[in-house]
């Protein structure tokens, strides 16, 4: 399969981003994201594809610029259309649809009344599963930072002991990130509280 350079995906951001702003917040996140899901990896010592973990990563949350007033869960959804239109492989457009917390069943989006296509959105590879994972370290709250297994968990329980069960399989299955070196590269604080979104 072949994937979108770095410099390809960087562009892609460029060209969906309303605004400078909007572009630094969200690349960066997806940057961080890759950064940290490729750290697990090689931590890990699962066999994983890290060349797309590393895209997977890096587009995850595309979708982002395309939500505007609408409701942020759905941009997964909206990631997962802009990277069909540009061509891209299935493979790595469920990055964007499939990273949601810690997976959304039609379960939860009939109980919550998701505005969101009835389907489940689950992390299947360990790739996609990895990309989830690492996405919960960092939040692009104002301003972003950095979150600890803790943080993520206080979060997650008010969805269910359920979601909280599921994020603990993945902390045994990939481990704690070491966040500090990120912390000190980019200067976002280790949050240990409620994180506001995802």
């Amino acid at each position: 399969m072949a994937l979108p350079s770095v410099q390809d995906v960087r562009a892609l951001h460029e060209k969906y981003a309303p605004t400078r702003d909007a572009l630094d917040l969200v690349h960066t996140h997806c940057e961080v994201v890759s950064r940290i899901a490729l750290d697990l990896a090689a931590r890990s010592g699962l066999r994983v594809d890290t060349g797309l973990v590393e895209i997977g990563a890096l587009v995850h949350d595309i979708g982002v610029y395309r939500v505007g007033t609408g409701p942020y869960i759905r941009h997964g959804v909206l990631g997962y259309e802009i990277l069909r239109a540009e061509g891209l492989p299935e493979s790595l457009c469920r990055f964007a649809s499939h990273h949601t917390g810690v997976g959304l069943t039609r379960r939860d989006i009939l109980r919550r009344r998701l505005p969101l296509p009835l389907d489940d959105y689950l992390a299947e590879t360990v790739e996609e599963r990895l990309v989830m994972y690492a996405d919960k370290f960092h939040s692009k709250t104002s301003p972003p930072r950095f979150l600890d297994v803790a943080a993520y968990t206080d979060h997650v329980a008010r969805f269910g002991p359920e979601k909280v069960a599921a994020f603990t399989e993945l902390v045994a299955e990939f481990g704690e990130p070491d966040l500090a070196p990120f912390v000190a590269e980019y200067g976002h604080a280790h949050h240990s509280g409620v994180p506001e979104h995802r």
